[in-house]
């Protein structure tokens, strides 16, 4: 959206409010953001471009190509660059109120400064590379971050070393788009990170064994020395050569599968490779600091074709795991160890942690989407602190004297996992390996430096390579013996999957209803549930908002309530920052679930916060398990809505400013075949197109608008074509639309289609002389009673809860939304304020006639008097309700599903 445009007047705040909210997932940014914040200097007012308070940034917005390390002619005659022109600004804020982090940016540029620095150099991110660095922004939204994250850094600086390697090595092979060659390749790499972070760990004894021993020879056998060394590191000290080189010799055996195919294609190397592995890769890097969680999802996505198509680097941030697994696992283990610790007679704490200890080393855990392994990874890492800290307890601060005994019992093979890509289930592995290397470190410093041998490898990790909504995940671990379920299964909508994924929707989920109308993600659901059977394993997923949303909610989740699945904690609506999360932010929610009773407290976290609650329905409310279902008819006693008409007619109906022009200028005769036409976008921008309207036109006048009946023709021929009966059958009347909405009065009207980011979907009254499209949904004949009804933020509240999204957007719909909602009871003074108010809205907005709707209801540009008008509205419907004001959101919906089952109950019973 932003590449290549950007005024620093005109788009600056637009610009940051699309950061913050759409990367960032600040909720409600101008409520939280000081935009043009007043800063005295020198006797004169200044405006700081946008302000932070909670975690008080600075921003200082400069135009596309102005550079940001160029000095600017400013006011009072003084040049200076953006940042010496920010940090003026801040020496010049009160002390309580002075940048902790000062950015500066251009819009293709964010250079981003720690004002904690001794000297604050900048880190410099462009808008390209935003995709896989948005994470560096953490400071921008949460106050506890004290540095640029160092492991981050190293990680992501590591994928861009491997993604030069990949390219460079690529170049050499001799069919580079191969299967084999790209196959190869992928190993290569991974063998080669395994190496470089082995030589920098102490894993292989001497640091730069590797360096030095690929440095040894020249470009020309650089190839053959390697092929030598992978095999080496193959073999176990007596099945090798007894007369290899020494340099080959002292290197260990590493064991672990990952050196044992000796069938991989490696191509000559040049001085540029060379130059990449010795210098860059090896000399000017160390590996040991990578975080073994990050790095896996960075390196698989640098290296794997299809991602590197897709463009930059992806992957899940630990915050947003630690979302899934603290709850679902980490939060009970750290309070039964906190718990322990609290004893005070020493043997019985001894033997609470020897069993705390024992239970760790049961666990086993199970990703059956598991990508490049980082939920796996990061429990394993999670757990092994846990351990370590209970062997730093149970030593009690002493001195281990002697012979050390390996004290580690958490092993890596208590993790599987089931991944379609092949190349993924290797970076896994060896991600894996990683942290098992990191956390032996760990454990020897707790040992104060007693040695613990880390090769060879000792323990796999279980992670298969297949379709995990193929295979029996019986196969891959016995459901009797696992304890936990979590992970990040595929975000592909139902309209989107490849046939492949439709043919497995069928098959996991058969003798189902509507399923076709369920996201890929809902399968790993099913699949789960049925797995876990009467055990009493514990899941929980990231998914996609829509699985708790709109229709999927009843045809998902009340079978699985009654076969006995319930909802445990929930993650309501946030933005995943996620590895799978190609192209724009996915708005998505995390669901805990089991079968078994839970016997914990159930929770639900929204915002940064949670609370908790008595019971979480499939829309992850606190309320009964209520499902709302379509319906054909409103269950209140109120008008229908219906949808506009629908055109089907390959555009040639439906016309710009300019055609309507040009038509009318050749055939002024076709004036009263004209009509103004509105969809959602028109609706909303408050800008009608025209239309072709023919409902009881002249047939002669019509055969005299040659310009008109070619259009009739096209048509014609373009319902001909069609695959679908009923719009070959609506060929034989192709002067109308395929549906027909007309009305001789005004009629409401409420766009199908509204952004998330509004407060209130935009409607309005619109005159009957304009045709609604299929994107408008209408009511005509409606009073003001009903538009305050539907404006207010009762109806808001409902909507937000049961509509679809389309991306994150509302998705209104009658049979789902409208025809069930709950009205109220008014008595006739009741009804009469809500009329009012109703009217109220309608004058504030009357005050604005050249101002779209969508500028209206901008979070941003919204008049002070709409606002007003709104909360006067949304006041008159809670009293029209029995509703307390002061009731959140959450409340009002769980208010509103009991109204439903009651209604819906009265008519059951009536029938």
């Amino acid at each position: 959206k932003w590449h290549g445009r950007g005024n620093e007047d005109e788009d600056g705040r637009s610009y940051w409010i699309d950061f913050l909210g759409s990367v960032m997932g600040m909720e409600n940014v101008t409520d939280r953001v000081n935009f043009e914040k007043k800063v005295v200097v020198d006797g004169n007012t200044k405006r700081i471009d946008a302000y932070i308070p909670e975690t008080h940034v600075l921003i200082e917005q400069k135009s596309l190509n102005k550079k940001l390390d160029e000095k600017i002619h400013n006011s009072g005659d003084i040049d200076l660059t953006p940042y010496e022109q920010a940090k003026r600004y801040n020496d010049n804020l009160p002390y309580d109120e002075k940048a902790r982090w000062i950015i500066t940016s251009n819009f293709a540029e964010i250079w981003i400064y720690d004002m904690n620095a001794k000297v604050p150099e900048p880190t410099k991110i462009t808008l390209d590379e935003l995709p896989g660095k948005y994470p560096r922004f953490d400071f921008l939204i949460r106050k506890d971050v004290k540095q640029i994250s160092h492991e981050m850094e190293v990680s992501i600086q590591a994928g861009d070393i491997v993604g030069l390697l990949y390219d460079a090595f690529l170049k050499q092979y001799r069919d580079p788009e191969s299967e084999k060659a790209l196959k190869s390749l992928n190993v290569l790499c991974v063998r080669l990170v395994f190496c470089l972070y082995a030589e920098d760990a102490g894993i292989f004894g001497r640091r730069e064994m590797f360096h030095d021993y690929l440095a040894s020879v020249d470009t020309a056998h650089m190839r053959g020395a390697l092929i030598d060394l992978f095999r080496v590191l193959d073999q176990k000290q007596e099945d090798r050569d007894p007369y290899l080189i020494p340099e080959l010799a002292v290197f260990p055996y590493v064991n672990g599968g990952l050196f044992a195919d000796e069938n991989i294609e490696i191509p000559m190397f040049t001085d540029e490779i060379r130059e990449l592995l010795l210098r860059e890769a090896s000399e000017n890097f160390d590996w040991s600091d990578i975080s073994p969680t990050i790095f896996g999802a960075v390196f698989e996505s640098t290296l794997n074709p299809e991602t590197r198509r897709s463009g930059g680097m992806h992957y899940t941030s630990i915050e947003n795991i630690h979302k899934v697994i603290d709850p679902l696992f980490l939060d009970d283990l750290k309070k039964e160890l906190a718990d322990i610790e609290q004893m005070t007679v020493v043997k019985t704490r001894k033997q609470h942690l020897e069993a705390f200890q024992k239970k760790l080393a049961s666990l086993e855990f199970l990703d059956p989407a598991a990508g490049s392994g980082n939920f796996l990874t990061e429990t394993y890492l999670s757990l092994r602190r846990l351990e370590n800290q209970t062997i730093r307890d149970q030593q009690g601060g002493q001195m281990v004297i002697g012979d050390v005994v390996n004290p580690i019992q958490v092993s890596i093979s208590q993790f599987h996992g089931i991944e379609i890509n092949d190349f993924a289930v290797t970076v896994a592995k060896t991600a894996l390996w990683i942290a098992e290397s990191q956390m032996m470190k760990e454990t020897e410093s707790i040992l104060y430096g007693k040695h613990l041998e880390f090769l060879p490898l000792k323990t796999n990790a279980n992670i298969v390579e297949g379709n995990a909504l193929r295979i029996d995940w019986n196969d891959v671990i016995p459901a009797s013996k696992l304890s936990y379920i979590m992970g990040n299964p595929p975000f592909v909508g139902a309209r989107w999957m490849s046939p492949s994924q439709k043919k497995d929707v069928i098959d996991v989920f058969q003798g189902w209803q509507k399923t076709g109308d369920l996201d890929y993600v809902s399968c790993w659901y099913k699949k789960a549930a049925d797995y876990i059977g009467s055990c009493p394993i514990r899941v929980a997923f990231v998914s996609t908002n829509s699985i708790t949303q709109g229709e999927s909610v009843a045809i998902l989740w009340k079978p699985l309530f009654e076969e006995g699945i319930h909802i445990d904690f929930a993650y309501r609506t946030f933005i995943w920052d996620s590895e799978a999360s190609i192209k724009a932010h996915v708005h998505c929610v995390i669901v805990g679930f089991s079968r078994i009773e839970y016997k914990g407290t159930k929770r639900i976290f929204l915002d940064g916060t949670s609370r908790n609650v008595r019971n979480i329905n499939g829309y992850l409310l606190d309320a009964d398990n209520v499902f709302i279902e379509k319906r054909m008819k409103p269950i209140s006693n109120v008008p229908g809505i219906v949808l506009g008409g629908q055109a089907i007619d390959d555009g040639n109906f439906i016309l710009k400013e300019n055609e309507k022009d040009e038509i009318l200028a050749a055939e002024p005769q076709a004036k009263p075949f004209i009509r103004h036409y509105m969809m959602g976008k028109d609706f909303i921008a408050r800008k009608p197109r025209y239309c072709i309207w023919l409902v009881n036109a002249d047939p002669e006048l019509l055969k005299k608008s040659p310009k008109i009946m070619e259009r009739v023709r096209k048509v014609r021929e373009f319902r001909l074509k069609s695959d679908r009966a009923n719009t070959k059958k609506a060929a034989d009347r192709p002067t109308l639309f395929a549906s027909i909405v007309e009305y001789s009065g005004s009629y409401i009207a409420i766009p199908k289609v509204s952004s998330q980011n509004r407060r209130y979907i935009p409607m309005d009254y619109l005159s009957g002389e304009i045709i609604p499209g299929d994107k408008l949904f209408t009511m005509p004949d409606a009073t003001h009673y009903e538009f305050g009804i539907l404006e207010s933020n009762v109806h808001m509240a409902w909507t937000r809860a049961v509509c679809g999204r389309l991306k994150s957007d509302y998705s209104y719909s009658n049979t789902i939304v409208y025809n069930n909602f709950p009205w109220p009871s008014p008595s006739e003074s009741q009804k009469k304020a809500i009329e009012l108010t109703a009217q109220g809205i309608l004058d504030a907005r009357a005050k604005y006639p050249n101002s779209s709707l969508a500028a209206l209801y901008d979070p941003l540009t919204m008049p002070p008097e709409l606002r007003k008008a709104h909360t006067l509205n949304d006041i008159a419907v809670m009293h029209a309700y029995g509703f307390s004001t002061n009731m959140t959101e959450s409340d009002c919906v769980a208010e509103l599903m009991k109204m439903y089952q009651e209604i819906t109950k009265n008519k059951r019973e009536h029938k």
